[in-house]
């Protein structure tokens, strides 16, 4: 059911049991901030269980990055939709030892290809922590414009709208449109 894709440094594929000690890692510390962390590992077991059951409740959702030269889980990127968010969004995170390698923004850009191309959206954002300045260069080098701020579940954060790969504005404001 969830589709791999691929990029030139990662393989993006399902969540598997064995990536759950690097993911229980990343939410140890400090770095899990802007993704509702630090937590323990049983809470953090919970937030990675979220992942396979957003693919299987919405036909899409994030998908596990994974290194093709190493095969390590390296973090996460993918279409996101929880209840009470705006729109759809792509989300990103990196994995401790992770950073720093551009593997953010080529998985964002692949799952951004994705939703426009294969999903057929129109609209995508990506709603970031103001704070949180590695994932703003991310949605910039994107070429996400940032629109403001939005309130949702978790706080208040900057929306960045992203183009269509082609660098075509949205064709639409319905939401509706931008589920499929």
């Amino acid at each position: 059911m969830i589709p791999v894709l691929e990029t030139e440094r990662l393989i993006l594929r399902e969540f598997r049991e064995s990536d759950f000690a690097a993911y229980a890692d990343f939410f140890a510390t400090d770095r899990s901030s802007f993704y509702t962390g630090p937590c323990d590992r049983v809470t953090a077991w919970r937030k990675f269980a979220v992942y396979p059951g957003h693919w299987a409740l919405k036909g899409f959702g994030p998908w596990a990055l994974e290194e093709k030269e190493t095969g390590a889980f390296v973090g996460l990127s993918g279409l996101w939709e929880p209840e009470g968010w705006p729109e759809p969004e792509i989300t990103w995170a990196l994995m401790n030892g992770a950073t720093g390698k551009g593997y953010a923004s080529e998985a964002a850009d692949r799952a951004r290809r994705y939703a426009f191309e294969t999903m057929g959206w129109t609209r995508i954002i990506s709603c970031i922590a103001p704070e949180n300045i590695p994932s703003i260069r991310v949605a910039e080098r994107l070429g996400a414009v940032c629109e403001g701020d939005v309130t949702f579940p978790y706080g208040t954060a900057r929306l960045y709208r992203h183009r269509a790969p082609d660098g075509n504005a949205e064709a639409s404001s319905a939401k509706a449109e931008t589920r499929r």
